[in-house]
């Protein structure tokens, strides 16, 4: 029988793994993981995020056990190891599943140029979105910059069937099993249950109760409205084509409402929260596809007007904004979040990525850094994506003028202040009025709730009118001395023109 390593990355399921399903029908599978120590020791990269991977390796391996397998992890250089491994094991077939970041575009490409020069046949597949970015495109073949546009596309393509997916064996076939590193990075956070088990029965119960209000509840801090399944989407332990499934059986259920018979107020709110979270999973394909064909954008503004763009330095506001001392509840609250369990409500990641940028006037590129050092969830195509759209510098961006209140936002989408009591109990006493502007309250105020401003809860590092009012001269005077070098720049072109002549 053929004997083929199964390289795991971004897959860590057995059920909906096209490379893993691949392989089996081949013959025998040596499933392994190989531990990339220049992903491990990016600065990109942060503990929280390496206790998830650990935690869901492990619950990969204990899967395949109870197959009668186990996975073989290795740390080193991918093709150096998998070479090895391939030779311990007469291992003649290498199978894996596409990443495409840009790193690791760079990466698979030259391990299957290495493992083919050993004699090794390496065969990969397109799991990590339903459709590969080179599909979606304009009709000149140029990829979309505006999310609507693509969204039409995505949406004009066939899609995989959820009856296309192949059920695992209850054994998986191994013969050989090779030598093994322990799984054993430090895991002391406390992670949510891990694992493609945990992934699905995720996802069954927001299918069951939470979809059918996402539209709204997908905005509001003070309660779980959100589905939380993209840190399971991160690592794979859910794959895309089942999210996917989920929700278009989410809009089949809305045409005849949940009672099976009518198509009433049920059928509308079950369309409206299904389409809503379908809207999610493309704008997760929309920025994976911008960094697949911009890969230089993750580091630098798609909109090539904003390369110069001068951003403040100013490493004092900077810590604050990290640490949650902005002196502004709900942003403050969302850092805190994160910090302590690797993970923010989207809503939250909008409003901290608006007060940076906007109200601080800090480069994008920091904050985006951050949240990928802090986030179990941290995917560089959304992050990225995410932070030059809250900037005004990316693909179909918010616009510059478009600066979000931080006292509003809290107003709205917290307003009875659970989400700011729950990650500062500091201001736990501090009545509902003044919960999004505690340095309202009086002197008498303050004392009778025992939250002096200043001493117990920071005070605004900046005031917000103030900074809205900042960032846009800020803006304007970027834009125009970018237009004003453009300019000067054409005109240069044309007199060097008129001399070649």
């Amino acid at each position: 029988m053929t004997r083929s390593i199964i390289w795991f990355r971004r897959d860590l399921r057995l059920a909906d793994n096209a490379a893993l399903a691949a392989a089996i029908r081949q013959g025998e599978v040596i499933p392994a993981f190989v531990i990339d120590p220049v992903l491990l020791n990016s600065d990109r990269v942060g503990a929280k995020r390496v206790a998830w991977l650990a935690a869901n390796l492990r619950e990969l391996d204990r899967s395949l056990r109870q197959r009668g397998s186990q996975l073989i992890v290795r740390r080193g250089e991918p093709a150096v190891e998998l070479i090895k491994l391939a030779r311990e094991t007469s291992a003649t077939n290498v199978f894996f599943n596409l990443d495409l970041t840009p790193y690791a575009r760079k990466r698979d490409q030259r391990v299957a140029l290495e493992l083919e020069a050993q004699g090794v046949t390496v065969e990969t597949f397109d799991d990590m979105t339903i459709h590969d970015p080179e599909d979606i495109v304009t009709l000149t073949g140029r990829p979309y910059q505006v999310f609507m546009a693509f969204k039409r596309a995505w949406l004009a393509l066939s899609k995989p069937a959820a009856d296309e997916a192949e059920s695992l064996p209850e054994q998986i076939p191994l013969s050989i099993k090779g030598t093994s590193l322990p799984i054993d990075f430090e895991d002391s956070f406390e992670l949510p249950a891990t694992g493609e088990d945990a992934a699905l029965e995720r996802l069954n119960n927001f299918l069951e109760e939470t979809i059918y209000s996402y539209s709204e509840g997908r905005n509001l801090l003070d309660r779980e409205a959100t589905s939380f399944l993209s840190p399971y989407l991160r690592f794979g332990a859910l794959s895309i084509r089942q999210a996917y499934w989920g929700a278009k059986a989410a809009l089949e259920i809305g045409l005849i409402g949940r009672d099976g018979i009518s198509s009433g107020q049920d059928a509308v709110l079950t369309n409206k929260g299904a389409e809503a979270w379908l809207n999610e999973l493309i704008w997760r394909e929309f920025y994976t596809a911008l960094l697949y064909h911009f890969p230089h954008t993750i580091d630098q503004p798609l909109r090539e007007q904003y390369r110069d763009f001068e951003w403040l330095e100013d490493d004092e506001a900077f810590a604050a904004w990290c640490e949650g001392r902005t002196g502004y509840p709900v942003v403050d609250a969302a850092m805190r979040m994160l910090n302590a369990t690797g993970w923010m409500h989207n809503r939250a990641r909008m409003i901290a990525a608006s007060f940076l940028t906007k109200d601080l006037l800090i480069d994008w590129r920091k904050g985006e850094q951050y949240f990928m050092q802090q986030l179990i969830d941290g995917d560089s195509a959304s992050n990225v994506g995410g932070w030059q759209w809250a900037a005004g510098v990316g693909a179909d961006a918010q616009p510059f003028f478009r600066v979000f209140n931080p006292t509003l936002q809290g107003q709205r989408f917290d307003p009875e202040g659970l989400f700011v009591k729950k990650w500062l109990p500091e201001l736990a006493s501090v009545p509902i009025e003044f919960i999004h502007e505690p340095w309202k309250m009086s002197q008498a105020d303050q004392q009778k709730v025992n939250v002096i401003i200043g001493r117990d809860y920071p005070a605004p590092r900046i005031e917000h009118s103030f900074a809205r009012d900042r960032a846009l001269q800020h803006y304007r005077r970027g834009r125009q001395g970018l237009a004003e070098q453009a300019t000067v720049a054409n005109q240069l072109s044309i007199q060097d023109l008129k001399r070649k002549a």
